[in-house]
């Protein structure tokens, strides 16, 4: 029987999964010399962001700025371990006081500039792809038809095009393939969980790659309600239709938000789990079958945060931040 399945969501970091429970955030990363080391940092959600995430269609936009702000640290602790692991051993001790000085030195306008810097990167790609397909529909379709809905499905399928040619040449390379190795095993760690399994290598490694939750359907329900959204408003000219396609992306990003949410609601009901099928297929490029020790780091990382989780809820657990702990591979 399954188990009821709290608000937990996970992320791939470089040589490393990052999962977060409803009070903590936990990156768990494999070292060179197979220790697992964690990042835990609490939530600490402000009020007014714990009051928008309940707002339909506002909570989606709210949401995915959060995550890019909160997935900033934990994405650096994963490339700054990887980066040591990789030095030559003169360079080791220079990097280690580097990275001391750095994390005593960390303030709250440090921590503020990271959050900002995610969340313009994300804003700042999400404008680039919503924009660049319009400037080449228009480019080459300008004078092909007269129905601006033609022009939409158009654009909607430049755009679809251009985010699998960008995600199967990243996934080429050998740090992204392992990237969407351990995305593999995140989703693979949440789906055992939810049915009830013991959380092991051999029981993880019997489920799917694919999950309805990912942020991966997301991207592709942003496409396909995009053309849908947009085709409710006419436009007359180039100047118009970007600043359309401008004002309106935080709507397409709030509603595909909430149909995301629907579809994993149906999942499990005849004939409505085809509804997130689109974004399951474009797993099969986000996604790669992970290694065991892989899975591994991904239960570490998962049952990490569970437990933080249960201990700040008992009240046995209040300290602001902790990163740093090891576990023992030998031990589980």
């Amino acid at each position: 029987m399954s188990q009821e399945t709290p608000s937990y969501g996970g992320q791939a970091v470089i040589e490393g999964v990052m999962f977060g429970g409803k009070h903590i955030n936990v990156t768990a990363v494999r070292r060179k010399n197979q220790e697992i080391t964690f990042l835990e940092v609490p939530r600490s959600d402000k009020s007014w962001v714990v009051k928008l995430r309940k707002i339909p269609l506002l909570r989606g936009l709210v949401s995915i700025i959060d995550s890019s702000a909160k997935g900033s640290k934990h994405l650096n602790y994963s490339a700054e371990s990887y980066a040591e692991d990789s030095a030559e051993p003169e360079d080791l001790a220079k990097q280690q006081e580097k990275a001391k000085k750095k994390e005593e030195g960390w303030s709250l306008g440090m921590i503020f500039g990271v959050a900002v810097m995610g969340i313009l990167s994300f804003l700042f790609g999400k404008l680039i792809f919503t924009l660049v397909p319009v400037f080449v529909e228009t480019f080459l379709f300008k004078d092909a038809f007269d129905n601006y809905i033609l022009h939409n499905l158009v654009e909607g399928g430049i755009k679809l095009i251009l985010l699998l040619v960008y995600l199967w040449a990243i996934s080429q390379t050998p740090v992204v393939k392992r990237l969407f190795q351990y995305h593999g095993a995140e989703h693979k760690v949440i789906s055992a969980f939810e049915a009830g399994e013991e959380l092991t290598v051999a029981n993880v490694q019997k489920y799917s790659r694919l999950h309805y939750r990912c942020g991966s359907s997301f991207m592709m329900l942003t496409i396909i309600l995009g053309v849908i959204i947009y085709s409710v408003f006419p436009w007359d000219s180039l100047v118009e239709r970007v600043v359309q396609r401008i004002v309106l992306l935080p709507v397409v990003i709030g509603i595909s938000f909430e149909v995301l949410k629907g579809t994993n609601a149906v999942r499990d009901i005849p004939g409505l789990k085809y509804l997130g099928y689109p974004g399951l297929w474009l797993q099969l490029l986000t996604t790669k079958e992970p290694k065991d020790e892989m899975v591994e780091v991904s239960i570490a990382s998962f049952n990490r945060m569970r437990e933080l989780d249960a201990a700040i809820e008992a009240g046995a657990y209040s300290e602001a931040s902790v990163s740093g702990g090891i576990l023992d591979p030998a031990k589980g």
